[in-house]
Formats: structure tokens, sequence, C-alpha cells
């Protein structure tokens, strides 16, 4: 197991790690934004019932989304090209905007059939908010790794691992267990 988590440490400071570190922060930031916009306009201000509440909260949710991911996370900058970028991100985000319509509904049937009160129902519908999404991006996961036939975690970080010391012997660099034991290959030359 420590050899495991070394692995893991180790991976995510490689630029592919740091990317999907960053990519998972910024679905952890928007639904964060998401349930605080889910809770103000369906718990707080009552404006609409529990679909179009989540609906709204979501398409909120999905902006800072897309730009969290393509510039933080992808690394992108300047415009944005709709074909490649935005449409499919929008049919992404719509695919599990609709899954979490079902949680909405779900959440409605239940909570009134429960006889639950608003705060309850609230809670019920936040937590089949955060489920909803959840159940979709393990299923997304799921369906990508079988499509495109995906190595596992550990198959992955072993191997970007190995492409990074390659990278790092190529250029002259040694690489030890810490990063300030990497010495340049004129250094390490001289000890011979």
């Amino acid at each position: 197991m420590t050899d495991q988590l070394f692995k893991l440490r180790a991976w995510l400071h490689t630029r592919e790690g740091q990317k999907i570190f960053r990519y998972t922060m910024s679905s952890v930031i928007t639904t964060g934004v998401s349930l605080f916009v889910l809770a103000m306009v369906f718990g707080v201000l009552k404006l609409w019932t529990e679909v179009p509440s989540t609906i709204f909260a979501n398409v909120v949710a999905a902006v800072p989304s897309y730009y969290l991911n393509r510039k933080w996370a992808w690394g992108k900058g300047g415009r944005s090209h709709v074909v490649k970028e935005v449409l499919p991100f929008w049919v992404m985000s719509a695919a599990s905007i609709s899954f979490s319509m079902v949680g909405a509904a779900l959440a409605r049937y239940f909570g009134h059939r429960w006889g639950l009160d608003h705060l309850e129902q609230t809670g019920l519908v936040l937590l089949a908010n955060v489920l909803s999404f959840g159940i979709f991006w393990v299923l997304k996961l799921m369906v990508f790794n079988r499509t495109f036939r995906v190595p596992s975690l550990m198959e992955e970080m072993d191997e970007h691992l190995q492409a990074e010391e390659a990278v790092a012997h190529a250029e002259g660099i040694v690489v030890g267990v810490d990063e300030t034991a990497a010495v340049h290959s004129a250094d390490a030359a001289s000890l011979r």
C-alpha cells in the first residue's frame, strides 16, 4: 500500500497527474457552486420546484466548469473553438444535467411521499443532485474506460512515471526519491 501511495504522489507531480488533479478540483469547485445555487433558488428563495431549480443551478455551475477545465486543468488559452471545445462540453453537460433532473424528480417524489418539510426536502434535493452527478461521473468513466480501453490508474501512473524518468534520463538528469536530489549529467559524470 505504501508503494502505491508513493507512486500516486509521484504521479501527481507529473504533468498528466497535475492535469487530472486540476480536473478533479474543478469538479469539486463547480459542484460547490451548483449546490450553493440550488440551496439558494430552491431552499431559501423558493423560486421554482425541484427540477427547474436543479436545471438552473447546474447550468449556472457549467459556466465556471468550462473555464476552469479549459484554462486551469487543460492549460488552454485564447479563443474557444465552438465545434471542438464548446459544443462537446455542452453536450456532455446537457447529458449530466438530464441525469440530475431524474434525481431531482425522484427527490420530489420521495419528499412528497414521506411528507418532508421544506428544509428536509431541500436536503434531499441537494443529496440527489450530488448523487446524480457522482453516478453519472462513474458511468462516464466506466464507458470511457471500456470504449477507449484505458489502463488502470496504477498502470497509467507507472507508465507516466517511466516516461518522465526516460525523458529526465535523456536530458541527462538523474532523479532520486526526493526532487531536490536531481543532479545534471555533468555533475553525475564528474562523480564517475
